[in-house]
Parts: structure tokens; sequence; C-alpha cells
């Protein structure tokens, strides 16, 4: 198994914070946001690489980060490789998007693997073994992450999801002004090696930027075309899009790492 983290974005809305760092390597209680995806993937047994698929702006920061993280003993004995990947843009103008990046990477890497796929600023505080094992029993059919924010007002920032007594998705909404549910859709995507070519098959068909940006837009097109299985997870979970929510989402974060610290 392969995972891939998507880290191609020039995130314009954290400005001036995201104008020389990328977001996923800003700082949420003293660390990289990307090093707990990390954490997370270092338990899953099944993994063998790492994928960070970046931009040309940014590609050196990631170079970078990857040959200090390697360094680190704790992360040596996971047996873990870390390939960091340049899809070659500049600017925010120039950018291929979420699902551009996926199909970049297939191609590029070869890629004939299950693949798993995480948005390079989700921060949450679970593991990810249940999801891994979930997606592996629905198999060969795609899963998503979703989780409920349990608020519609908020939902309505998202990409909402709606699914049946057997967590298959029957409904995909982008960003809508009524929600039909609360849960939503984080970035985080479990695709078996039977369905990697279905990438191709979407950007084939939608060419406009807006369409290969949003990878939500990708299970939207998805879902009526054959069985989509949902993982809803628990927890605690922190959009980044702007400055505000990075200083509440750093706030939050230290806050629960420091009672958790404290339960130990």
């Amino acid at each position: 198994m392969k995972a891939l983290v998507l880290a191609a974005g020039y995130a314009t809305r954290l400005y001036p914070l995201t104008e020389n760092t990328p977001k996923p390597l800003l700082r949420i209680a003293g660390r990289p946001i990307i090093n707990y995806i990390i954490d997370n993937l270092k338990s899953i047994k099944l993994l063998d690489e790492i994928f960070v698929v970046t931009n040309d702006k940014f590609y050196g920061h990631f170079k970078s980060w990857a040959k200090d993280l390697e360094q680190n003993s704790d992360f040596k004995k996971n047996g873990l490789v870390i390939t960091v990947i340049n899809d070659g843009t500049k600017t925010e103008s120039s950018r291929i998007g979420a699902i551009g990046d996926i199909e970049f990477v297939i191609k590029n890497q070869k890629l004939k693997n299950d693949l798993l796929i995480l948005g390079g600023d989700n921060l949450f505080t679970w593991g990810l073994e249940d999801f891994i094992n979930y997606s592996i029993g629905h198999k060969p059919q795609v899963t998503i992450g979703l989780f409920d924010i349990k608020n519609s007002a908020q939902a309505a920032k998202y990409g909402v999801v709606a699914i049946d007594n057997k967590a298959e998705v029957v409904d995909f909404q982008e960003k809508p002004n009524i929600p039909n549910s609360t849960l939503v859709a984080m970035c985080l995507y479990y695709l078996p090696a039977e369905k990697l070519m279905l990438i191709r098959q979407y950007l084939t068909q939608m060419k406009s930027l807006d369409k290969k940006d949003a990878s939500g837009n990708y299970i939207k097109w998805l879902y009526p075309k054959e069985s989509v299985f949902a993982h809803v997870f628990r927890g605690h979970w922190y959009d980044i899009g702007d400055i505000d929510s990075y200083k509440d989402a750093d706030s939050l974060f230290t806050r629960f790492l420091r009672i958790g610290a404290k339960k130990k």
C-alpha cells in the first residue's frame, strides 16, 4: 500500500503566513501539521511508502523537511520511505488541482497499488487503523472518510455527504446552501488498485480547474456510477482555511495535547 499526501496548494487565504511557507509545514502546537499526519501513517503496517506531492515553489521546503524527518530514529525503525514529488506548477493560477495531482502521481510513479490519500492540512485526533481495515473490507470499492460536524451552517462550507444504513454514499453536495446532512468529506480516501484508472476517466470528462481542484467533485461524479462506502470518524477534526481558523486550531490542538499528556 502507498499513501499520498496532497500538498501542492498555495493557500492564498492564509497570506502572509503561507507566502513563503506551505500550509502543511505551518506549526500547530510546535510541530508542522504534516508531522501529525505522518505519525498516523507510521502505524499502518501495510504501508511501505509515502508520497508528498507539492508544487515547484515549495518543493525545496518539503525536500528539506523530509530529509530532517528521515534522520529521526523513530521514523527510521518503521522502514517507511518518503518521496517528495514536484508537480511542476509555480503559481496559484497554474495549479492542476487536487485531482490533477492525484493523477499526476499515479502516472509519474506508475502506481499499481492500493492508495490512501490525505489532504496535507488534515489535522485530526484519531488513528487510521480502523479506516484502513474498514476500507480493505469493502474492496474493491472506494472508501471515503467523513466527519460529523453536527452543525448545518458549518456543514455548508464543505462537501456534504448522505449515506444509507450500509454506509454507502447516496448523495454528495459541494458547499450546499441547505445541507441534507451534517456529515462532511474531509479529504481522506482509500482507492483500491483496481479503481486508480477512474481518476484518469474523470479528468478526461472534467476539464475546468474547479472540477479538478476540490477532491470531493470526484466522489460526486463516482457514487452514481458505482458503490462508494464511507467511514464516519469521531473525535476532533480541525479545518484550517484562513488565519483565524489556523490560530483557533493551534490553540485547541495545543490544549487537546496538553490534556492527553496529563492523562498518561
